[in-house]
């Protein structure tokens, strides 16, 4: 019997470097700031944005929701929902992808939810199970709001939700890279092609400010 596929350590890992630096170009152009809330993946896609140099201009925070208490604590998910379908589900992940645009005040978001293994798994969640949600912005809202000169506004209108499920194969590590991977990469397809918000033209020598 084979080894379980394993992961290199993700600070080494170039498709993540190259995905969070085409996420970081495509939120600086709307003025757009990402939360994470991340369970299974105990902060690391959180970590692999911050790892690029001037993050703090589009990431804002990361929420670790890895008990079920800290999810209703940090993100409002509901108790209720988390008895009745699992913290590992379609609803609780689209609850803290929610919970995380509401509790940041941001406008994008990713939250993932799932079993990393080795132990935790069963029939219907095996290991290597992870629930993912997004929300972003849809295209109406890209230009709601007026740029401010200290922070850039945020859309007023609801984010879209979106949620689907992977099955990834491989030891710990191998899963939680490969969800790090995973949610990076669809959250780049799924936010809307806008283009760029003009720049603020800057006062001219003498002229006065209105």
């Amino acid at each position: 019997m084979s080894a379980p596929a394993t992961a290199a350590p993700l600070s080494h890992d170039a498709e993540v470097a190259t995905l969070v630096e085409a996420l970081a170009q495509r939120l600086l152009a709307q003025g757009w700031m990402l939360a994470t809330a991340e369970s299974c993946t105990g902060g690391l896609i959180a970590a692999a944005c911050t790892e690029l140099a001037g993050s703090s201009h589009w990431f804002e925070r990361g929420f670790v929701s890895y008990s079920n208490a800290a999810k209703a604590q940090m993100l409002g998910v509901n108790a209720a929902l988390i008895a009745a379908h699992g913290a590992v589900s379609e609803p609780v992940a689209r609850a803290m992808a929610q919970g995380a645009v509401q509790h940041a005040n941001v406008a994008v978001s990713l939250a993932v939810t799932g079993v990393a293994g080795p132990g935790g798994g069963s029939a219907d969640k095996p290991v290597g199970t992870v629930w993912f949600a997004w929300a972003v912005p849809d295209a109406a809202a890209a230009t709601t709001g007026a740029r401010n000169a200290t922070q850039a506004p945020q859309p007023a209108q609801a984010p879209q939700l979106h949620s689907e499920v992977q099955h990834f194969a491989g030891d710990r590590a191998a899963v939680r890279q490969a969800t790090v991977r995973h949610s990076l990469r669809r959250l780049l397809a799924l936010l809307p092609l806008m283009p760029p918000l003009p720049p603020v033209p800057p006062l001219l020598s003498g002229a006065k400010a209105p």
